[in-house]
């Protein structure tokens, strides 16, 4: 447990800094350049993440079970997480009404993300990483709200054809996740 909750620590506090500290994340990048700042964020967020994948996987081998959920909630998971691809597919579309109307979609798709394992896993490991990623999804949401309003940023409107291309292609990404790579990634089939 104590390599998913370091991981956490490492992966989560690289991408808190726009949270916690926006003013001094712009004039670190400025005083070392976009380039370094760049390779430096991402090496710490690679080893945050490897850090989390090995740990939680440690975790799993000896879980420590908290409660059952009912099977029911696998059930809204599974939907949680179509919206939730369709969130993270939102953010990189260009033109689409999700990102218009919502401004950061990738980070609620984490944060819908993050609920629907909650909702469907009762053990240790799943709410620690799970519960940090959504109080993490929440804070940033809220802090990228903030940035945007005293910024000034209006997004685009956007247009049909990009919506619906988003829509289809969170479906798309969706569908081969649930029935396929979950299983093998992750070693659980959600449907079986």
């Amino acid at each position: 447990m104590a390599y998913l909750i370091f991981g956490l620590l490492v992966f989560l506090g690289a991408h808190s800094v726009r949270i916690v500290a926006d003013d001094w994340r712009t004039r670190t990048m400025v005083r070392f350049g976009e380039l370094p700042w760049k390779a430096l964020y991402s090496a710490v967020s690679i080893l945050g993440l490897a850090l989390v994948v090995w740990g939680f996987g440690l975790a799993r081998q000896q879980p420590v079970q908290l409660w059952s959920p009912p099977t029911g909630m696998r059930h809204l998971a599974a939907l949680l997480t179509l919206v939730s691809f369709t969130l993270l597919v939102a953010a990189y579309v260009p033109g689409n009404s999700i990102k218009a109307r919502l401004h950061h979609p990738m980070v609620l798709g984490v944060k819908v993300w993050a609920l629907a394992h909650l909702l469907a896993n009762g053990n240790l490991a799943h709410v620690i990483l799970f519960g940090s990623l959504l109080l993490w999804s929440i804070f940033n949401f809220a802090a990228a709200r903030r940035r945007d309003r005293s910024g000034g940023i209006q997004y685009p409107r956007g247009s049909a054809g990009a919506t619906a291309t988003t829509v289809l292609a969170g479906l798309g990404a969706w569908l081969a996740f649930a029935l396929w790579l979950h299983g093998l990634l992750i070693g659980v089939r959600p449907f079986g």
